[in-house]
C-alpha cells in the first residue's frame, strides 16, 4: 500500500497579500493584484503592467524576521516569508525522529540584485556579495537556514512547471520513505531579464491578462512565493494534527515541442493530467475544478484547453485560471495555485477567471467568471505548464 501524503500548512505571499490571511479576502472579494510598478521602478517598461509584491525591500526584512543583511535577494526574502509562514500553519517542530527536507524552485534567482549591481562587479568588490544570490540555489540554502532544515535540499529549475515539480518531487521522496515531511514550493522576483525576456516573445498583455478569452493578448507577470508542508500519514499521526487536505496525484511530463510554445494538440499537458489521474486512483469525472495553468497566450491557452477536452471527454468540470489575480509568477506559480486550489477545497469555493468577457470559438468550454460558493469540492486539479513543454499535474483531495 503506497504512503499517503497530507498537506499540513500553507505559507503565502504575491501581489494580492503578504500572507494566508490577506490571500483569502483578495480572492472572496475578486480583488486583483495587477497594476502599475509601484516599488520597483527599476523594472519599469513601457508601462506593462505586473502583479508586485506591495513591499520595499525594508519591508521584505520585517516579515522576513531577520535583521536587514547584505547578500539577501528579493527572492530569498519572499522565500523565507512563505516557508515560515508554512512552518508555522502546518505546526511544526524539529524532530530526530522525522526526516525533514526542502525542495523549492525558482529560476531568475537572486538575478533582481546581479542586475542592479553589474558594474559595481566589474570596478570594486563593495557588492561582490551578491554574486552568489545569481546561483538559484543560493535562496534554497537561506531558506533551509531559516527554518533550520538540514536532511534534504535541493532546488529546481524547470520554467514555470518548477514550483509544481518541486511538490512532485517532495511527494515521492515521502512515498519512497526517503522523507517523512518536506517542504516544497517556490520562490520568484521580478526582475528585468523576466519583463524584458518576456517581452522579447512579444507575449506580455499591455492591459492584465484574459486567459481562455477571444482576444487574450498575452501574460501578466507576477512575482511571490508559496510553499506547502506535506507530511507522511506516519508523520501526521505523531504529531496528531488534522491535516488540510491529501495530495492523491501528480504527473509529468515533457514533450519538448519548441523552446516556449506548446504543441498545437497539447500531448504534453495531456500525458500530464492523464497520470495525474491514474496516480490518484481518480476517474476524470470525479474532478470537481481545474485551476489551469491559463495565462492568457494565444498558444497555451489553446493547447491546453484542447488537452483538456481530450481528458475529460463531456464532463469537463468548473475551470477557471488564477493568473488574472497574481499574474504569471512563474517559478512560484505551481505552489501559489496549488494553495488557492487548496484554498477553493477548504472554504467551498470556485475562483472566477477574472477579466474574461468573449468565449474562444476553438473550445467547448467556459470558464467561471464570477465566484462560487457554497460548492462541493471534493477533489482539485492544478495544472502548471512550462518552456521546453515540462507539464506537471497536480490533484488535492479532501480529507
Amino acid at each position: 500500500m503506497p504512503r499517503r501524503i497530507f498537506v499540513t500548512g500553507l505559507g503565502i505571499i504575491s501581489g494580492i497579500g503578504n500572507n494566508l490571511g490577506e490571500t483569502l479576502p483578495s480572492l472572496l472579494e475578486s480583488r486583483s493584484g495587477i497594476g502599475e510598478i509601484k516599488y520597483r521602478r527599476e523594472q519599469l517598461i513601457d508601462d506593462i503592467p505586473v502583479s508586485e509584491v506591495k513591499c520595499t525591500e525594508s519591508d521584505l526584512f520585517t516579515l522576513a524576521g531577520i535583521p536587514f543583511t547584505e547578500g539577501f535577494s528579493r527572492t530569498s526574502l519572499l522565500g523565507i516569508i512563505a516557508a515560515k509562514e508554512a512552518w508555522s500553519h502546518s505546526g511544526l517542530s524539529h524532530s530526530a525522529e522525522l526526516r525533514t527536507g526542502l525542495i523549492s524552485a525558482t529560476t531568475v534567482g537572486g538575478m533582481d540584485k546581479c542586475e542592479m549591481y553589474y558594474h559595481d562587479f566589474l570596478t570594486n568588490d563593495q557588492r561582490i556579495i551578491y554574486i552568489d544570490t545569481y546561483d538559484c540555489a543560493d535562496s534554497t540554502m537561506k531558506i533551509a537556514n531559516a527554518l533550520g532544515i538540514r536532511d534534504y535540499l535541493t532546488t529546481i529549475s524547470t520554467a514555470c512547471s518548477s514550483s509544481a515539480n518541486a511538490i512532485l518531487l517532495g511527494a515521492r521522496m515521502i512515498r519512497s520513505g526517503f522523507l517523512d515531511r518536506v517542504v516544497v514550493g517556490g520562490t520568484e522576483a521580478l526582475t528585468k531579464f523576466h519583463l524584458r525576456g518576456f517581452n522579447a516573445l512579444r507575449i506580455l498583455d499591455k492591459n492584465p491578462c484574459k486567459p481562455f478569452d477571444a482576444n487574450r493578448n498575452g501574460i501578466t507577470l507576477g512575482e511571490g512565493a508559496a510553499y506547502l508542508v506535506l507530511e507522511s500519514e506516519e508523520s501526521v499521526k505523531k504529531s496528531n494534527k488534522s491535516p488540510l487536505c491529501e495530495l492523491t496525484g501528480w504527473g509529468n511530463a515533457c514533450e519538448a515541442f519548441h523552446q516556449t510554445a506548446s504543441s498545437p494538440d497539447g500531448i504534453g499537458a495531456y500525458l500530464a493530467m492523464k497520470k495525474a489521474l491514474e496516480i490518484s486512483g481518480s476517474e476524470a469525472g470525479e474532478i470537481d475544478y481545474i485551476n489551469a495553468h491559463g495565462t492568457g497566450t494565444d498558444n497555451n491557452d489553446l493547447s491546453e484547453g484542447k488537452a483538456i477536452e481530450k481528458v475529460f471527454g463531456e464532463s469537463i468540470p468548473k475551470i477557471s485560471s488564477t493568473k488574472p489575480f497574481m499574474g504569471h509568477t512563474t517559478s512560484a506559480a505551481g505552489s501559489a495555485e496549488a494553495i488557492l486550489s487548496i484554498l477553493c477545497i477548504i472554504h467551498e469555493m470556485i475562483l472566477p477567471n477574472l477579466n474574461f468577457s468573449e468565449p474562444m470559438k476553438e473550445l467547448r468550454f467556459i470558464p467561471v467568471t464570477k465566484l462560487l460558493r457554497n460548492v462541493s469540492i471534493n477533489q482539485v486539479m492544478s495544472n502548471s505548464f512550462g518552456f521546453g513543454g515540462n507539464d506537471t499535474s497536480l490533484i488535492f483531495k479532501r480529507c
